[in-house]
């Protein structure tokens, strides 16, 4: 039973002559005046989330993108300000980008967040997906073995760090902690001060549906995330992952430890919708197709699996409405859809709204008030 919504906004300021006749994407650079904007939006989406029932508000990291479309560079700090904004609002991680991080830092500064917020900052792991990003970093993207298999080392140390008191680590990247001299004895194990004092649940997207990622996931107790994604491979996905946790003990019913997220627009009828979303579904494309990122359909998903970058024309709004990544319609209608995924996935409790890169700021928060009246109340075991 749906009984949970949140929403994405991935860190955009607003964007001028959107779609795939405006400006190229890569023509997009932002004075700093401009790009610090996001702090704004995201602290009105934040106190519109707590007013209007919304159980999370996820944040997506991001660094380096002068062209504005993802411009927030740490979750947790941003977190906690804006836990000091709200009342009961919680501010997820979506997602930490990993390899750009020691992995302990990034549990110090979530575990600060936690205890700052008191207990309103939900955390999320993720790979990362920019080469800009992550390379310049000193880690690799590029060499998607390489990046898998350090994310997976750094996910157990945080992981160490946050379930036990004192702990050592040694792989093939880290050390922990280093055999020095310390103080006049051998240095053996280490302890993360502070630790979390509020239960971790611990997030991460399902981007490929690959065996080998699904079953870190479910080894390690990490719960999923699939958005914007066509619907015969979100059902593959809720059975594939629920097949891993079977395989490491955990039975788990169809749909649960899972959120379902949809971009979407509303309005009086699905043209409008339709209208209402495209110039800002084709300045997304226009930004995320050379990077791999679209899975409205087989051709576009199999590329994500591939590491290939795709064309953004290769996905159009009719296709991702189609395959239900997107919903464009009537409150009544979405209503109805959602009621269908309800008795498809009947331990699925959580559903996400978001927008495409480019959605001004009025429109968003216009829409999160438009779904919380029309479509909310339909469910009547929510939160």
């Amino acid at each position: 039973m749906i009984t949970r919504f949140s929403t994405l906004y991935v860190g955009h300021i607003e964007l001028e002559r959107c779609g795939f006749a405006g400006m190229p994407a890569d023509d997009r650079r932002y004075p700093n005046q401009r790009l610090a904007e996001v702090f704004e939006t995201s602290a009105m989406m934040a106190r519109a989330c707590d007013e209007l029932g919304y159980e999370t508000l996820w944040l997506a990291e991001h660094h380096f993108q002068h062209e504005g479309y993802e411009v927030i560079p740490n979750i947790p700090l941003l977190a906690v300000d804006l836990a000091h904004r709200t009342k009961r609002v919680k501010i997820g991680c979506a997602f930490n980008v990993v390899p750009t991080w020691h992995p302990l830092r990034l549990a110090e500064d979530y575990a600060t967040a936690d205890i700052l917020s008191k207990g309103r900052v939900v955390f999320g792991i993720g790979r990362g997906y920019h080469t800009r990003e992550v390379e310049t970093f000193g880690n690799p993207m590029l060499d998607a073995e390489a990046n898998r298999e350090l994310f997976e080392e750094q996910v157990e140390i945080i992981l160490k760090a946050f379930r036990e008191e004192s702990f050592s680590y040694q792989g093939k990247h880290y050390v922990i902690p280093p055999e020095v001299a310390y103080r006049g004895y051998q240095l053996r194990e280490i302890t993360l001060v502070p630790r979390p004092v509020h239960a971790v649940e611990v997030w991460q997207p399902i981007v490929s549906g690959s065996t080998r990622g699904l079953d870190f996931m479910a080894r390690h107790g990490i719960k999923g995330v699939i958005s914007a994604t066509a619907e015969q491979f979100v059902d593959r996905w809720f059975r594939d992952y629920q097949a891993a946790a079977q395989q490491h003990g955990r039975a788990l019913q169809l749909g649960e430890n899972l959120i379902l997220g949809f971009r979407m627009a509303i309005a009086e009828n699905q043209a409008k919708a339709m209208d209402l979303a495209r110039p800002y579904f084709e300045e997304h494309a226009k930004f995320m197709g050379p990077l791999g990122m679209l899975r409205y359909g087989e051709e576009l998903v199999s590329a994500v699996a591939a590491r290939q970058a795709q064309k953004p024309t290769a996905a159009s709004l009719e296709n991702g409405v189609r395959n239900r990544a997107w919903l464009c319609d009537t409150p009544d209608n979405i209503i109805a859809y959602l009621k269908e995924v309800e008795r498809k996935y009947p331990a699925l409790d959580h559903v996400m709204i978001a927008w495409a890169l480019g959605t001004p700021r009025h429109l968003m928060i216009e829409q999160l008030g438009r779904f919380a009246r029309d479509v909310m109340p339909a469910f009547a075991g929510r939160r």
